[in-house]
């Protein structure tokens, strides 16, 4: 049964992914009096995707046709240390924020190699700007993550969120930073305004979508799936890290259900928020991006600092 949980807790995962992404285009249209598209509009993207047949360069290698499903793979293991309606679970052991940031660093990896291996100029611009973020963000996704680490004396996250549950509501000025914290790391890490513009082909601003531009088909829908898994991963681990009430303890049906509909409702008012920042920011220049991120590791070691200050010294 515990297995058969986890399974199913992974496949929600990939599942619903592209229902969030739905949500936040229909948010956004409704923000900016446009016409919104239908909420299943993203599977009918992945379902016509899925079955063009790829155009392959004849310069690309076996790298750049094993990308995507080595994006997607580890989009799905990633997805399975992330305790999304229930804690426990038999995957709990290995749900490590060192293993979460090891499975994005991958598909990073591959994704920058595969921008590279056409040759073409968008690509190796892409797979550099995409590096460089990389290189700031992750340090400051584990300074975030740390701060609450340290206060759970692990770095699993299934125990941490049951100490904060255990806890019960305690406002931490640790907490506070390294919310915010994660909350602009995610917004990097993901693509989104102000960082990037998922819905522009400007070659100038491109910075994911400039590595995926010689993707077509099959090949081009896993990498959007990932990147909808990946979006939602970001979601669930704001949600549920700081703010976990209602995910399930026990493997109950009626537990299970209300932890679900509680992980919804805490996933589409951070999409609706989301949404209302891209609608009134716009995007920074790239190379404000550096300052950008160093806020948010300034608002981790802020919260870490905070914690030794407050929590351990006292």
């Amino acid at each position: 049964m515990n297995w058969l949980m986890a399974i199913v807790q992974t496949g929600l995962f990939v599942i619903l992914a592209p229902l969030l992404t739905g949500w936040i285009k229909w948010c956004k249209c409704r923000l900016q009096n446009r016409r919104a598209p239908s909420l299943l509009q993203p599977y009918r993207d992945l379902w016509k995707l899925t079955h063009k047949q790829p155009v392959v360069a004849e310069q690309a290698s076996w790298l750049f046709i094993i990308t995507p499903y080595v994006i997607f793979s580890a989009m799905i293991l990633a997805a399975s240390t992330v305790p999304l309606i229930a804690v426990d679970l038999p995957t709990s052991a290995s749900a490590d924020v060192i293993v979460l940031v090891g499975f994005f660093a991958l598909a990073r990896f591959f994704q920058a190699l595969a921008g590279l291996d056409i040759g073409t100029a968008f690509g190796g611009m892409g797979s550099s700007r995409e590096m460089t973020i990389s290189s700031l963000a992750e340090p400051a996704m584990l300074m975030a993550v740390f701060t609450l680490t340290m206060a759970a004396s692990t770095t699993n996250l299934s125990f941490a969120i049951g100490f904060v549950l255990d806890q019960g509501i305690v406002l931490r000025p640790s907490f506070v930073f390294a919310l915010f914290a994660l909350i602009l790391i995610a917004i990097a890490e993901t693509g989104r305004i102000p960082v990037d513009n998922p819905a522009t082909h400007l070659e100038l601003t491109m910075i994911h979508e400039a590595m995926i531009l010689e993707y077509s088909g099959r090949h081009l829908a896993l990498i959007e799936w990932a990147s909808e898994v990946k979006l939602m991963l970001y979601g669930v681990l704001i949600a549920n890290i700081f703010f976990p009430w209602g995910i399930a303890q026990q493997f109950t049906w009626s537990a299970l259900g209300d932890a679900l509909l509680s992980i919804v409702a805490k996933l589409m008012l951070l999409a609706l928020f989301l949404a209302l920042s891209e609608t009134l920011f716009a995007k920074m220049r790239l190379f404000r991006v550096q300052e950008y991120l160093s806020f948010a590791y300034l608002l981790g070691l802020l919260g870490l600092l905070s914690h030794i200050i407050l929590e351990v010294s006292r």
